[in-house]
């Protein structure tokens, strides 16, 4: 668990953070999102001492960060920014493997972790182990950022707009692979962004700040986009907060209508969300879609579907 309490930074007569306070539980996944200027990145660095407050105490499993030795700190916990920050002359298998080269680690244990992490981010090592950052696209290089940092297994995992610096498309995969990687491993992780889609889609929960390094709100996303505590937060989130909502409910979670034999002319996956499934049914000319798995139709999904559904998720 991560713990912050009263935590507080001024840089002169500027307050970065100001009287921050939140904990964050183990395994969770918490995102911290807000304008530019709200000390979300001066609050990332200050659980591992980059940056050093001014007043206030953190905590990461249940010891006071200041009681610690710098080194021992930061090496149990990962660190992941914009494109990795590899180092250029290393292999990829030299830069995952950093870490448990400073924990002495024998070189068959080494190898084996390198290995493991690899294919973990979906980076085979037989393709990529012997590569050098330059021949990567940069969705390649971040996710060796992301295996670099899990290298001793630390318990913390640290991302500091990890994904900004790619594309679209790139980003979304991404940010998929990510959830991935977090069903497996279970990590604490804080992730910090200004995409507040990125921060709904990612977060178990969100820290929504406000400039002046103030706590907005933190809540469940679907919470936050069905009761922001305040204008602000409403005005961050922006109009589209209903659809928002409804991306973030599983399908599966709708009591659907049986199919009746009649075949709807539109199809969405059962995996889909809600809000997949009203675009379907907006599509279709009779307001209907068919839920399917794979070629076995589940039932029918229309809007007084897709509205229970939203009620109760």
């Amino acid at each position: 668990m991560i713990s912050l309490e009263h935590v507080t930074r001024h840089y002169g007569d500027r307050v970065a953070v100001d009287d921050l306070s939140v904990e964050i539980a183990a395994g969770e996944l918490a995102v911290l999102v807000g304008p530019s200027g709200c000390g979300k990145t001066t609050t990332l660095r200050m659980i591992n001492r980059l940056v050093e407050p001014t007043s206030g105490t953190i905590r990461v499993g249940g010891r006071d960060t200041r009681e610690l030795p710098v080194t021992e700190l930061r090496r149990s916990i990962g660190y992941v920014i914009q494109q990795g920050g590899l180092l250029p002359h290393l292999t990829v298998a030299e830069n995952v493997a950093t870490v448990p080269r400073l924990l002495r680690w024998d070189r068959a244990r080494t190898r084996a972790r390198v290995e493991e992490l690899l294919e973990l981010v979906g980076l085979p090592p037989a393709e990529y182990a012997s590569r050098l950052p330059r021949a990567l696209s940069g969705g390649e290089r971040q996710r060796v950022g992301v295996a670099r940092a899990l290298g001793a297994d630390p318990p913390v995992l640290l991302m500091d707009e990890p994904f900004s610096a790619l594309d679209p498309i790139t980003r979304l995969r991404l940010q998929g692979e990510l959830l991935r990687v977090q069903s497996l491993v279970r990590k604490t992780i804080v992730v910090v962004t200004h995409d507040i889609d990125e921060a709904l889609r990612l977060g178990d929960r969100v820290v929504l700040m406000r400039t002046g390094g103030r706590i907005a709100q933190v809540a469940t996303p679907g919470t936050l986009l069905a009761h922001p505590a305040s204008d602000f937060v409403a005005g961050f989130l922006g109009g589209d907060r209903t659809l928002r909502r409804l991306a973030l409910v599983p399908l599966r979670s709708a009591e659907l209508r049986p199919a009746d034999g009649a075949a709807a002319v539109e199809r969405v996956e059962a995996a889909a969300s809600l809000r997949d499934a009203l675009e379907a049914v907006l599509r279709s000319p009779d307001g209907r879609a068919a839920v399917v798995d794979g070629d076995r139709v589940l039932g029918v999904a229309d809007a007084e579907v897709i509205r229970r559904a939203a009620a109760t998720g």
